[in-house]
């Protein structure tokens, strides 16, 4: 991992045109330290290096030749190590030595350890590594470039799928401040905890939503008896959980009509006991444990524990804080329309019991059309009949045929009564159709919002390439462009989005967003209000393989800053820089109005992310802050990785050349 590529092709000696992360851990040199040197390396040569080496390492390099070495070699800090340096030509497909492949490892702990033999059997052990070394190399040298995207990736954002990615939704919380003193004993009304508490009082509400009504409708009249209620456990455990629930809320939190979270333990007693604490108190009513202790009671405790619906308001109460999950929602109906289905089959069997024991003409109810078919007629108003399970499951099918149809006429309504309730049945039915499914139709369509966006935007594309007759190669680009931005944003555009939210919070969004390039070396002496500036003017762009950021020649509009891929500076066809995660390409700004022209072509060699800001906001913020402009013009020429503008080459090719020829 410790390694270089030196241009071969150069006119001005061998610059450099990568370096690996590996290298600059072991030198201590920076990658705009030694990107455009020259690959000779002599800014690692001290004292004790070896003019002999330092000759052959030119001539390999005239040569074109593979050469290994052990160097004496110095890090950025003095310190001397020695280095296995191996020196690999890189052909490009024609045939051309187009890049030096330089390998380093540090040797310094085993240097010197295996000299104690004769020199004749050190010359025959190099002899013999020497041919299988070099084949090694050379296959490392040519699947070198291939591997660099694998190299640029790693600790990034990984590949680009073009299909679609992964994206964090964010919700919405409930009203947040900053932390205050509050007592250890008050729960936060927007904690983890209290979400699941909420969630499991919220399985127990549907709970008795569920056996309340059953048990009222189609236990016994006599079931005074606690054996014969298999639920009476699962019950008391509900009005356990009621119980605790309303302590709990003693200590809750809660937002004010002020929008203040008031963590007083007074107020919040005050406000619970003025809102939800009746409902709550007289759902919570342990009607059950009059069962426990076979204590005789009467039918009416039945009637009196359909007061626990009363729980459902506070449901209502919390619709507000899922509406934003469209499959919670979609749940929550299927739920409520499954519930009332249940409920209206409990009375729809009450209705049928009661016409058997009052009315003349029960022979002609439901339930005894129902127990004739079964063959289990009613032989008299108290003798006879279906079972509580064929009865349930009958009722059940009645309602649901009515509430989403108009019945089949298998269960039908025989009696006055009966008939009057399937009217009532099929009213409610239709109200359930306008609203159930009707929000059901709306949030299924809300769920597929995006990806219907997305293709009404591709077919918009297909229709605009087809009209002006675009040829192939500009329209496949136009596609993986498109296809490529959408899968990294989703469709999203910032600006617009956060278009209406004030300066303030837009700067520190920007700054969140934007906080690898602001953390570059060259905005270090910056103060908070001047990256704030630089902030709301730093853009995203996205470039997929192949692509051309920039044109040699061509006005610089912007300095760019890599934040995942990896691309080429070419010029002539000559590889000038490989850029990869972390580097910063652009120019200085010169002292004049003059425009910035370009003296090299950027490529991208696979999907990149940059971010990038405009030589003209750049000018504006430094206008604002002349303190930091003088700052930013003596180390922009450090930190960039690349230097674009024309005449810059000139510069530094002096440079090179004065390093290759010392």
């Amino acid at each position: 991992s410790n390694f270089l590529l030196g241009n071969a092709q150069g006119h001005r000696g061998y610059p450099i045109v990568y370096c690996s992360d590996g290298f600059c851990e072991l030198t201590g040199f920076t990658r705009t330290e030694v990107m455009q040197k020259n690959c000779t390396c002599g800014f690692l040569h001290g004292a004790d290096t070896c003019e002999h080496v330092a000759q052959q390492i030119e001539k390999a390099l005239e040569g074109r030749e593979e050469y290994r070495a052990e160097v004496h070699f110095y890090k950025k800090n003095g310190v001397a190590f020695w280095c296995l340096l191996d020196i690999v030509p890189i052909k490009n497909e024609k045939g051309e030595m187009v890049l030096f492949l330089f390998s380093f490892k540090d040797i310094t702990d085993t240097y010197g350890k295996g000299h104690h033999s004769s020199k004749r059997e050190e010359d025959n052990r190099c002899r013999r590594k020497s041919s299988s070394h070099f084949r090694e190399a050379r296959k490392h040298g040519r699947t070198m470039l291939y591997q660099l995207t694998s190299h640029f990736s790693r600790g990034g954002k990984g590949d680009v799928n073009l299909s679609g990615t992964m994206v964090d939704k964010p919700s919405v919380p409930e009203y947040k401040v900053a932390a205050v003193q509050k007592s250890r004993f008050i729960l936060l009304h927007y904690s983890v905890s209290k979400a699941l508490w909420d969630w499991l009082i919220l399985l127990a509400t549907f709970y008795v939503a569920v056996t309340v009504p059953y048990n009222v409708s189609f236990s016994p009249h006599d079931d005074s008896i606690p054996a014969s209620r298999s639920t009476i456990v699962s019950d008391i455990l509900v009005e356990m959980l009621f119980i605790t629930d309303i302590i709990l809320n003693f200590r809750t939190t809660y937002v004010s009509q002020s929008g203040q979270v008031v963590y007083t333990a007074r107020s919040i007693c005050i406000h619970y006991v003025t809102t939800w604490f009746f409902v709550d108190l007289v759902a919570a009513l342990p009607f059950d444990l009059l069962y426990a202790f076979n204590i005789t009671v009467t039918s009416l405790v039945h009637l009196l524990k359909t007061v626990r619906l009363l729980r459902l308001l506070r449901l209502l109460q919390k619709l507000d804080r899922y509406s934003q999950y469209s499959a919670m929602v979609l749940t929550l109906l299927m739920s409520v329309f499954a519930l009332l289905a249940h409920w209206m089959a409990c009375i729809w069997y009450m209705i049928g019991r009661k016409e058997i024991e009052t009315n003349e003409t029960w022979e002609i109810g439901w339930l005894h059309e129902l127990g004739k078919r079964l063959e289990t007629p009613y032989i008299n108003s108290t003798v006879g009949g279906p079972t509580v399970r064929s009865s349930y499951i009958a009722a059940l099918y009645f309602t649901l045929s009515s509430l989403t149809s108009v019945g089949f006429g298998n269960v039908c309504a025989n009696t006055d009564a009966e008939k009057i309730f399937s009217i009532c049945t099929m009213l409610i039915g239709a109200l359930m159709h306008a609203v159930v499914f009707g929000n059901v139709t709306a949030i299924i369509q809300r769920m597929y919002s995006r990806r219907s966006l997305y293709h009404t935007r591709m077919n918009d594309l297909k229709d605009f390439i087809r009209v002006h007759r675009l040829p192939q190669q500009l329209k496949q680009r136009m596609l993986e462009y498109f296809q490529t931005t959408w899968s990294v944003n989703n469709g999203i555009d910032a600006n617009e989005l956060l278009h209406d939210f004030p300066d303030e919070l837009r700067a520190d969004i920007a700054m969140h967003l934007n906080k690898d390039i602001l953390q570059l070396p060259v905005f270090k002496g910056a103060s908070r209000g001047c990256l704030r500036s630089l902030s709301l003017h730093i853009k995203t762009s996205f470039c997929v393989p192949g692509e051309y950021l920039i044109r040699q020649g061509d006005a610089l509009h912007a300095n760019y800053f890599v934040c995942s891929g990896s691309l080429e500076v070419l010029k002539d066809s000559m590889v000038l820089a490989i850029l990869g995660k972390g580097d910063l390409i652009g120019s200085d700004l010169p002292g004049t109005e003059q425009v910035i022209k370009t003296n090299a072509d950027v490529k991208a060699l696979t999907y990149c992310d940059l971010q990038y800001i405009s030589v003209r906001g750049l000018k504006e913020v430094l206008e604002l802050y002349p303190e930091y402009a003088n700052v930013f013009t003596t180390d922009i020429h450090n930190n960039l990785t690349y230097n674009l503008r024309e005449g810059s080459q000139d510069e530094e090719g002096q440079v090179i050349c004065d390093g290759f020829t010392n």
